[in-house]
Parts: structure tokens; C-alpha cells; sequence
């Protein structure tokens, strides 16, 4: 059956939906020796593949792999940097960070900290990235000063962003020091860098930013100890099928190619 050829390779582990648009669009991308164009579509079943020379098959796609990494803070949440930075996949052994196609699915800008889903799952990305599909998440954030009440109501409502409102948030004072003030924020989009040009169009600027939760999916789980900084640990079968269920509201288990893989 014919598919859009940047779903193909999203489905085969080979890029996200976005890096696989990028790709074609470099003119990376081949079909029975034709450059494609966006928008092309192909039969895997008989067509031809080929990414940078290489021809791919599906028997070659690597099991799916999903991963929670608690970002340290100075880690760039891209898999190459141009200034040589320190990414994610840094972090991770050679058997994770090479050949398996791993990608961060969202981002954490280089001064936050906290829970980053990884994965090889291109069409997974492509879905929980799409701004119609809002999971909620869960950070810790210390900022200067002590909001009111009146800041903080105005916040939970939403406010003016670059000439649009954000989304109803959840925000509650954790903690107050002498002059700073822990707060638990809950949100269900992510604009780029939202809660700290928020925070700053409120006159109260983030410390720190930390990220502890996505959906139910925990740096902490109940019971055990908090994933240490730098580290990362493979998702659970029901993390997993919590992050399937929002794309595939009727799904009931786990993939069978993803059940086999564990460390």
C-alpha cells in the first residue's frame, strides 16, 4: 500500500516525521534511484528506498525503544549540535546512541532540567508533538520573589503571549524562601520556552525550571527513588501504552515489537 514517503520512514525508525520532511526536502531521499519531492508517496513492498545512498527495508528498522532521561542542566536536547555542545545522546551508551534512530520527542531548552521522553518512533513524535494533542506536564520552577495571589489566578487563566493566550495552567505554591518561591506548574501545551517569558511577563523571573512529569509518566515513581540527574531508564509497559492510548485512544496493549526489548 502506498504512503506518504516521510510517514514511511517515521514508521520505520528511520527519522521523526519533521527530520524525514527535512531530509527529503535536502534531497536525501531516493525512489527507484528518483529524488523525491514532499509529498510523494511510495510502496515499501516494491519501491525502492534509499536515505543518504542507503537503501532501508522495514526488516531493518530497529525495535522500538522508549526511554525517560532526566536532562541535566547545559545538555542541549538535540541529537547533533553545530557548537559541539553536549547533547542527550551523550548521555546514552553506544548501543542507544548509535544506529537506533533515537530522538527527543519535544525539548527542554539547555538551562532546564528534568524529564525527557526519547525515542525511535517516528510516527509516536510525530502525533504527540502535533499541537492537537495536549499531554499534560508536570515542573517544578523557582522564581524571584513572591507572587500574589492575583499574579498567580492570572496565570492559571491564561495570558497574553506574543498576541496569543496560553492555555489554562495549574499553579500552585509548593514553597516560599526569602526571597524566591517554589511553584508547581501544570501545562497542556508548550510554546517555546512558555513558562519563562510568562514568568518574566509577570515580573517574576525563573531561577530554576525543572521538570518532574510527563502525563503519568515520572522521574519519581511511588515508592522507589527519583531518577538521578544524567541517567535515564527504559518506560514501563504501562507508560508506554499510556503514550499510545493518547494517539490511539482504543488501543489496549503494548505493541509485540516493543515488549522484547529490554535492557
Amino acid at each position: 500500500m502506498e504512503e506518504r514517503v516521510q510517514k514511511i520512514l517515521s514508521q520505520w525508525g528511520i527519522a521523526s516525521r519533521r527530520k524525514a520532511e527535512k531530509m527529503i526536502e535536502a534531497g536525501l531521499v531516493r525512489i527507484n534511484g528518483a529524488v523525491v519531492n514532499l509529498g510523494e508517496k511510495a510502496n515499501p513492498e516494491i519501491d525502492l528506498i534509499e536515505v543518504d545512498g542507503k537503501a532501508v527495508k522495514p526488516g531493518n528498522r530497529p525495535q522500538f525503544i522508549y526511554l525517560l532521561l532526566n536532562k541535566p542542566v547545559g545538555v542541549i536536547s538535540t541529537c547533533h549540535d553545530s557548537r559541539k555542545r553536549r547533547t542527550i545522546l551523550d548521555l546514552l551508551p553506544n548501543k542507544l546512541s548509535q544506529g537506533q534512530g533515537l530522538h527527543p520527542v519535544g525539548r527542554l531548552d539547555a538551562e532546564s532540567t528534568g524529564a525527557l521522553l526519547l525515542t525511535n518512533d517516528g510516527e509516536l513524535t510525530h502525533y504527540l508533538t502535533h499541537p492537537r494533542h495536549h499531554i499534560s506536564k508536570t515542573y517544578h520552577v523557582w522564581v524571584q520573589g513572591h507572587p500574589p495571589e492575583r499574579v498567580l489566578q492570572s496565570w492559571r487563566q491564561g495570558v497574553n503571549l506574543a498576541g496569543k493566550k496560553t492555555l489554562p495552567a495549574s499553579v500552585e505554591v509548593l514553597k516560599q524562601q526569602a526571597s524566591s518561591t517554589l511553584l508547581e506548574i501544570i501545562l497542556t501545551e508548550g510554546r517555546n520556552r512558555q513558562i519563562r517569558r510568562v514568568a518574566e511577563l509577570l515580573s517574576y523571573p525563573v531561577i530554576h525550571l525543572h521538570r518532574t512529569a510527563i502525563g503519568s509518566i515520572q522521574l519519581q515513581r511511588p515508592g522507589e527513588p527519583v531518577l538521578p540527574s544524567g541517567h535515564y531508564r527504559y518506560l514501563l509497559d504501562f507508560e508506554i501504552r499510556f503514550l499510545h492510548n493518547r494517539v490511539h485512544p482504543t488501543a489496549e496493549t503494548v505493541p509485540a515489537d516493543i515488549k522484547e526489548y529490554r535492557p
